[in-house]
């Protein structure tokens, strides 16, 4: 096959005509030189040079039909909770000699697919973390390509989740003990798996504790959802006099506590309750979720409830090289890592009514 004119695209067949041997021998000479006489290949190297001619990348794994690559999709990588999901899952994919391609979704989930789709024939597997797809379209990629879920349950598709359920007996307990009776969550995006988990899991011990409990949302998982759930918290009593706000008096906390969706939500929501004049904790205590970076350098300090990301990271990787491998696939329990309730200043005693 000869090169068309003007095109000014070498191909292996090109070289191959220019070095007299076949295109098979240019083929070994760039991707396993070993199986090729060191005369033939430095020759083949020399005029393929000459010639600009790039081998394609993945022809080197067309025998085993493996790229070593797998793909990491994260919701929004602005959010500092995947900080440690990514260097935890980078750590594992080294180790085991393959390279992690991170893509960014933005709360998408048609970009997600979009991305999935693009990728699914090319890379030789998918880490999804808190995807944002539904359940069917999981593992309609799940049966192309092996998969592992984080923070999101899907059957028929292997899954690592930090203890949702523990860890909101663990905030709820918390409450409990320092005397709120009135707790409000704030809810995260209604696609997410731990939003609907961590809802449930409040609900069916705020009831065993004798508390009070709403939801509001959902919201953005930022901070400025945070701050439109603080809008949503307050109320505003009758003004009397002058001065003020115009048309209200002072501000009055709807709950005595909040529990977040996650750490961004509740640093969101401690600064909006702090622009209307309510102080935290002394008006309203407020827990977060995930113990990202800079939650203990708001004011207050946040309240929050940690998981081990970066092992959430690192050992979803892993158990997707040994699928790739060829390991038993077979769906079992989802891998469940501890949580626990990092207590810090966002949370006191309720003050007397």
């Amino acid at each position: 096959m000869r090169r068309k004119e003007g095109t000014g695209v070498p191909t292996i067949y090109d070289v191959a005509r220019e070095c007299g041997v076949a295109p098979s021998t240019v083929s070994r000479a760039l991707s396993q030189p070993g199986r090729v006489s060191a005369a033939t290949s430095e020759r083949i190297h020399d005029v393929a040079a000459k010639m600009g001619y790039q081998a394609n990348p993945l022809a080197r794994y067309l025998p085993t039909g493996r790229t070593e690559t797998i793909v990491l999709i994260v919701s929004d990588i602005a959010n500092p909770v995947y900080f440690p999901v990514i260097r935890g899952a980078e750590q594992a994919a080294a180790a085991a000699g393959y390279t992690l391609v991170l893509s960014d979704i933005d709360e998408s989930p048609d970009r997600e697919r979009q991305v999935m789709e693009k990728l699914v024939r090319t890379v030789d597997g998918f880490a999804l973390a808190t995807s944002r797809l539904s359940d069917a379209a999981i593992r309609a990629i799940a049966r192309r390509r092996p998969m592992v879920t984080m923070n999101r349950v899907t059957q028929q598709v292997p899954s690592v989740v930090p203890d949702n359920e523990q860890g909101m007996r663990h905030a709820a307990e918390h409450l409990a003990e320092l005397g709120h009776r009135r707790v409000t969550y704030v809810a995260g995006p209604q696609a997410s798996w731990a939003n609907t988990v961590r809802w449930r899991s409040l609900r069916a011990v705020g009831e065993q504790l004798g508390f009070k409990i709403r939801r509001i949302g959902p919201y953005a998982p930022t901070v400025s959802g945070g701050w439109a759930a603080a809008a949503d918290l307050v109320t505003w009593g009758q003004r009397s006099g002058s001065g003020g706000r115009a048309g209200t008096g002072a501000p009055r906390a709807t709950t005595t506590a909040v529990i977040a969706y996650n750490d961004l939500l509740a640093i969101g929501a401690i600064q909006g309750l702090t622009d209307v004049g309510l102080t935290v904790p002394r008006d309203v205590s407020v827990v977060g979720c995930d113990n990202i970076l800079g939650s203990d350098w708001c004011t207050p300090a946040l309240t929050t409830l940690a998981a081990p990301l970066r092992e959430l990271g690192a050992a979803s990787v892993r158990h997707l090289v040994a699928m790739i491998a060829g390991s038993d696939t077979r769906p079992r329990r989802p891998v469940v890592l501890p949580s626990q309730l990092i207590v810090r200043e966002s949370t006191a005693a309720p003050r007397p009514a």
